[in-house]
C-alpha cells in the first residue's frame, strides 16, 4: 500500500476519537466561571472591556509572546500573538456589561489548555 492511503486511513480511524467535546469547568477568583470547550478557554472577567484589554496586553508582554495584531472597538477586542514555538494565540474579548467582559482564548489550531490557563492567570493578576 502506498503511504498516502495509509495516512488517510489512519486519519479516518483516529479523527473521530479526538473530535469529542473536552470540557473543564472551574471557579476562579476574579474570573467568574471558566470553561475549556473544544480548544477554547472561556471566562467572564469582572472588569470593564478597557481594563480587560489593558490587562491582556500586559499579560502578553509579561509572558514574552510576540503580539501580532490588535483590533478594538467599543464592544470588543481581538488580539493575536505568537508563542516562541510559533503557536498562534487568539484572544477575543467582548463587553458583557459595563463591569464584565467575556474572554475567549485559543492557542494553536486545536487549543492548548495549559497555555490558555497561564494566559488567563496572568490577565487576572493584572486586573
Amino acid at each position: 500500500m502506498n503511504r498516502s492511503f495509509i495516512f488517510t486511513l489512519s486519519l479516518l480511524i483516529f479523527l473521530p476519537l479526538v473530535s469529542g467535546c473536552m470540557l473543564l469547568v472551574a471557579g476562579g477568583a476574579g474570573a467568574g466561571s471558566v470553561a475549556y470547550i473544544k480548544g477554547d478557554l472561556n471566562a467572564n472577567l469582572e472588569a470593564s472591556l478597557n481594563r480587560s484589554v489593558a490587562a491582556t496586553n500586559r499579560a502578553v508582554r509579561s509572558l514574552r509572546y510576540a503580539k501580532i495584531s490588535e483590533a478594538t472597538d467599543a464592544y470588543s477586542s481581538h488580539i493575536i500573538a505568537r508563542t516562541a514555538s510559533d503557536k498562534k494565540i487568539d484572544i477575543m474579548l467582548k463587553k458583557a456589561t459595563e463591569r464584565t467582559t467575556h474572554i475567549s482564548i485559543r492557542v494553536g489550531m486545536f487549543g492548548d489548555e495549559d497555555i490558555s490557563n497561564a494566559i488567563l492567570s496572568e490577565i487576572n493578576k493584572r486586573l
